[in-house]
């Protein structure tokens, strides 16, 4: 194939293949079990896909509203309003999108503008950083340490300038897997009171919360909600990763915003499977019964690894653990995995790759967001290292 005829002065220069992506492939060719990647490996109820094929042959199949179907959005207003207290408006303060990481692009290209700056916590999600950087903003980090990972908040009081356009956050966190409090909120809303700082909350793991805690939404907190576009996914709560459908709530002049933009990124998500999903929410026992099914999966892998020479650190929420393995090595986290994948045949993630300067604490991340039999098959393996 011939080469392009020109240099290519790429928006990107720092970015390489996301490590999920590396580290799956790594699993596939090397036949390891895959903990790295955050997807369950067992199917949703049977009955969505049945609603999915119900619209289809219904002839939903033609483009939907751009904000999404009115059902949904409907669906989504009653949820949000029954655990957190807050009322949006279905017609102009919802929208549907292609999965929260689309969601969370969209935010930031509608909001930042040139030498904007948006603070975000480190470890942090990979995608943040790179849409900031393509609207040309500066990325603020604030760095979270093991094994508490909690935000310092006088850190970020000195962190926020005249230029601060936006702040992100997450919680349940990924790839800590932390939960923040209501102080945590609480602090978030002293330093934001008063400024045209715009919180994106991304909230994808908001029914993944354990042992009994609360999950804390900006949706909960009055003065959050108003300043605050809180991103939740599908995928995350109906085990349908590959779907890539999620939405995001906010008052009516940053979805405004977020609309001028989504419009022209995407424009609309697949018709039968918003009406599906419309159908599948009535039940709400299918996202409140969210915890208590993955804190047995949680508790489960932290029982099997017992016996090994990792240290478990705290998971409060998310599908996600983390593990010190000090005692094991003292390789740096992205060889270790890279050993751990191809001779043992487990794969995980390296949380430096989540540290813009590669901080190593030599931790890793598993998902166990698995069937038990594969849990046990990967933790049985790493008991032997």
């Amino acid at each position: 194939m011939p080469s392009f005829p020109a240099p290519i002065v790429s928006r990107l220069p720092t970015v390489g293949t996301t490590i999920f992506t590396v580290m799956s492939r790594l699993a596939q060719e090397c036949g390891a079990i895959n903990l790295s990647q955050g997807f369950p490996d067992f199917n949703a109820e049977d009955l969505l896909f049945e609603r999915v094929a119900h619209w289809m042959r219904a002839g939903m199949n033609q483009y939907p509203p751009m904000a999404g179907v009115p059902a949904l959005r409907e669906a989504i207003a009653g949820k949000v309003e029954a655990l957190y207290g807050t009322a949006y408006d279905v017609d102009g303060e919802i929208t549907v999108t292609a999965g929260a990481t689309q969601a969370l692009f969209t935010a930031v290209a509608a909001l930042v503008h040139p030498g904007d700056e948006v603070i975000v916590f480190e470890p942090v999600y990979d995608s943040y950083a790179p849409a900031i950087e393509l609207q040309d903003g500066k990325v603020v980090r604030i760095a979270l340490s093991a094994p508490d990972y909690r935000p310092d908040w006088a850190a970020v009081a000195a962190a926020i300038t005249p230029r601060t356009r936006m702040i992100m956050i997450n919680s349940p966190h990924n790839p800590t897997a932390t939960v923040w409090s209501a102080d945590d909120m609480a602090s978030l809303a002293a330093l934001t009171r008063g400024t045209g700082i715009v919180v994106v909350s991304d909230e994808v793991y908001e029914h993944i919360v354990f042992d009994g805690a609360r999950h804390e939404s900006c949706a909960r907190h009055p003065e959050l909600a108003a300043r605050s576009l809180i991103v939740s996914s599908f995928g995350k709560t109906y085990h349908i990763t590959g779907w890539k459908v999620g939405y995001v709530v906010g008052p009516r002049e940053l979805m405004a915003e977020f609309r001028k933009v989504h419009q022209f990124n995407v424009f609309t998500v697949n018709a039968p499977v918003q009406y599906a999903l419309a159908d599948y929410m009535a039940d709400a026992g299918r996202h409140l019964g969210l915890a208590a099914f993955y804190q047995a999966k949680r508790d489960f892998f932290r029982d099997a690894l017992a016996g090994s020479r990792f240290e478990v650190l705290p998971s409060r929420g998310t599908y996600v653990q983390l593990a010190r393995y000090h005692a094991i090595s003292d390789e740096p986290d992205a060889a270790f995995c890279d050993r751990l994948t191809r001779e043992v045949g487990v794969a995980a993630i390296p949380v430096s790759a989540f540290f813009a300067d590669g901080r190593d604490e030599r931790v890793v991340r598993f998902c166990f967001a698995k069937n038990e039999d594969t849990l046990a098959r990967a933790c049985e393996r790493l008991r032997g290292v």
